[in-house]
């Protein structure tokens, strides 16, 4: 009975809220550019809040410097895995190789992290979140935008108020200067003010991803095929990553967290770069699919952790 409380409490938000999502969308209560703008509120305003808080406070030594380099090398080989399988299998889609990697750990991951581990600090998730942020911003961003366009990357990388937060955090957290900020009580007035900004990030989210799930339009045989070489690499990687946290860095990955962020759908930029509208659909499928997958998975590890 308790483990089933347990769950309750923590994923039944989580499916009320999306089912919220799509109700807004069958009764017109939210336009899809008023998703739109909610999306960049949540984005741009109250994710970077929680970011910066996470990585203020986050615990920093030689050790934990090694977490987002094995995480961004994991990356790497995930996409270099995903082209592999899908020329073996002879998965359709030039980008869908890019499904085989990365995570969406700004709209979704946080959300269910704080969900998950009440009281517990983000900085656990935020620290493994880094290497996969890093990755995004510079490989995945120049693959997709074409080879070779550094540029444009950088520039999408320098005008985000997440990687602005990240670095305004890492500044904080790793210099020492929050912690000598404590005795003035700037610290706390910093958390009071990132914490109240922060609050509405879940529900904001899932609200968007509920609007945007509809499954009478998703190609289930097409979209079968990502999913399953999408878990086959994630369980393989997830592996490695275990197995690396044991064996070389001495257990300092939060385990929970490390897990959440392997269940978690591929990045929802994705979309945006699939220009042909066939691939466009298959592409908006998966994530749908995946995104439920992770929900599933994820009241799954509320009731087994």
């Amino acid at each position: 009975m308790e483990t089933l409380i347990r769950v309750l409490e923590t994923a039944l938000p989580v499916f009320l809220t999306l089912a919220i999502g799509m109700l807004c969308r069958t009764k017109n209560i939210l336009t899809r550019e008023g998703v739109a703008q909610m999306k960049s509120v949540a984005v741009n305003i109250a994710l970077p809040a929680v970011l910066f808080s996470a990585f203020a406070t986050a615990e920093y030594s030689r050790e934990s410097i090694a977490i987002p380099v094995v995480i961004f090398a994991i990356c790497c080989a995930a996409l270099a895995l995903g082209f592999l399988l899908t020329k073996l299998f002879k998965t359709p889609g030039k980008l869908t190789p890019f499904l085989m990697t990365g995570f969406e750990a700004g709209m979704l991951g946080y959300g269910l992290f704080a969900l998950l581990f009440r009281g517990e600090p983000n900085s656990s998730f935020a620290i493994i979140d880094l290497g996969q942020v890093l990755f995004v911003f510079t490989v995945y961003k120049m693959l997709l935008c074409g080879r070779g366009n550094l540029k444009a990357a950088l520039h999408d990388a320098l005008v985000s108020p997440v990687l602005w937060a990240i670095l305004a955090g890492l500044l904080f957290g790793a210099t020492g200067l929050y912690d000598a900020l404590k005795p003035s009580g700037v610290s706390s007035v910093l958390d009071s003010i990132a914490g109240f900004i922060a609050a509405p990030t879940s529900v904001l989210i899932l609200i968007s991803i509920g609007y945007d799930l509809i499954p009478g339009e998703i190609r289930w045989r097409k979209t079968a095929a990502i999913v399953g070489l999408r878990v086959l690499v994630m369980g393989a990687m997830l592996g490695v990553a275990l197995l690396v946290n044991r064996l070389l860095l001495g257990g300092i990955m939060h385990t929970g967290a490390l897990i959440l962020m392997f269940i978690l759908p591929p990045p929802y930029v994705l979309p945006v770069f699939a220009d042909a509208g066939d691939e466009r659909t298959n592409i908006s499928s998966a994530l749908s699919v995946l995104t439920l997958l992770s929900i599933a998975l994820f009241a799954v590890m509320s009731a087994v952790l």
